[in-house]
Order: structure tokens, then sequence, then C-alpha cells
């Protein structure tokens, strides 16, 4: 993230200002690609009307609201999700142990306190300041906002957290204590979104872990008309079950539905 960016550049917003076209947002050979707007604060239906147009918030402690709209746009599909040999096998271990499981929503407070505590990749520092937390806790009160998470023996130890409009879902930070406790999450949203028919998860940005799943970048254009017709759709209920493993696992491997 930029220390600093052109004021000039980019439209300011009120609480009530709508955001500018995209069209407007920095390019790719700017010192910050992507960036649209600053400003406007974190409302839930400021988040909401962002999140709709493919626009999200990321700025560091002491900077404005800073909103971005990259071009191209990293996302997961879900039927190309990458699940390796090894991972594999630590996935049918942990579902195998009575200790293990996953939850949805059951500590989605402490899955972003967590999460805050996690650099970006290439970046330095947290991006998810106290307002941050407070503004998509908001969010998760208004069925807006969800935790994946997984537990052993009664412990968080790994988990993520995303925004969801109706079936669309844009995918946020992740969190491990515990090796691959986070691709395990991560593991459950793809079967989650594969039993639910969700196309594709927003990833925001190009990343070397999110290329080694199986993320791939598209052009916003192309993100924006995928997503379009999913927002309007009924959400699904944010409960995991165990029979949504075998979405991703091989036939041959079972698991008891709950």
């Amino acid at each position: 993230m930029p220390n600093e960016f052109q004021h000039r550049s980019i439209s300011y917003l009120e609480a009530n200002t709508p955001f500018p076209p995209l069209s407007q947002a920095m390019g790719k050979h700017s010192s910050a690609p992507g960036l649209l707007a600053a400003g406007g604060g974190l409302s839930v239906q400021r988040l909401e009307e962002a999140y709709s147009q493919g626009i999200f918030p990321w700025y560091s402690q002491g900077q404005p609201v800073l909103w971005w709209s990259t071009d191209p746009r990293m996302v997961l599909l879900p039927d190309k999700f990458k699940l390796s040999g090894s991972l594999k096998k630590r996935l049918k271990r942990f579902i195998k142990s009575a200790g293990c499981e996953i939850k949805m929503d059951s500590a989605f407070l402490t899955v972003i306190e967590n999460c805050s505590g996690v650099e970006r990749e290439g970046q330095g520092g947290t991006w998810i300041t106290r307002d941050m937390i407070h503004a998509y806790h908001q969010l998760h009160l208004a069925g807006l906002a969800h935790s994946v998470e997984t537990w052993q023996d009664g412990v968080l130890v790994g988990g993520l957290y995303l925004v969801n409009l109706g079936r669309a879902v844009f995918g946020e930070s992740m969190f491990t204590f515990q090796t691959d406790a986070s691709k395990i999450a991560l593991s459950a949203l793809v079967a989650f979104a594969k039993h639910h028919q969700i196309e594709l998860i927003d990833c925001q940005q190009k990343t070397a872990h999110l290329s080694s799943l199986g993320g791939e970048t598209i052009e916003r254009a192309d993100f924006l008309q995928r997503i379009s017709p999913h927002l309007k759709q009924a959400s699904p209920p944010w409960i995991f079950k165990p029979i949504y493993w075998q979405e991703i696992l091989m036939p041959s491997f079972s698991s008891s539905p709950s």
C-alpha cells in the first residue's frame, strides 16, 4: 500500500456521496493501481454499496478510508480449486478426527481480530484497523459478513472472514495458528460454495499463495459481469455440514452428513 497518494487524482467522498465511475480508478501503471476514492466512512450501507460495485476498502492506520477497484481482479473459481495431495491427506485426517470441526459465524469478532495481526503478502503492517474491525462486525450483525472457522479440541486454530451479498462472495483475510488451518477453512468455503452453486470467490488482489490454490486474474469488467446477476439472489444459509466435503474430495471418500 502506498504511503502517499495524489489527492487530486481521486475523489474525496462525504458520507452520502456516491462512488465515482470505476473508469476513474488509477491505472495499472500508476503509483496506486486501482485506487478510486477516499473518505466516506465505513457504514453498513457504504460497505454494501461498495462491494456491490466491485469496490473494497484498504488503508493503513493514520490514512483516510481508501477505496479500491483492482483491474485485473483475483478470483477463485470453486471448480478450479487446487487441492494438493498433502492438503487432501491433512483434510481427511481433520474430518475423521473427533475433536476437529468447521464452524461458521460462531466467533466472527475473534476471527477478524486474529486476521488483523496478519500482513498481506508483500505489504508491511496490518491493514485491518480498529475502525475496520468495528465496521465489519457491524456488517456481520447485519447478516452480510461471515466467518469460516477451523476448530480443534475446542480451540480456534484458523479461519477466514468474508462479505456475502446474495450469491456473491468476497473473501477478505485469513489467519492460522496451526499448519494448514487457514487452508482447511478455505477448503470448507470452496466446498460450501460448490454445494450452493456460488460461481466465484473474490480475492481482490493477486498473491502467489492464492495462485497456488487455483486463484486466477480476470478483467474487472468480466468480474462485474459475473457477480451482477448473483447480487440480488437469496443468500445461502451460513451453516457448514460435513457432507459438503464430498464436493471437493474424491467420490470414493465418504463423510457422514450432520
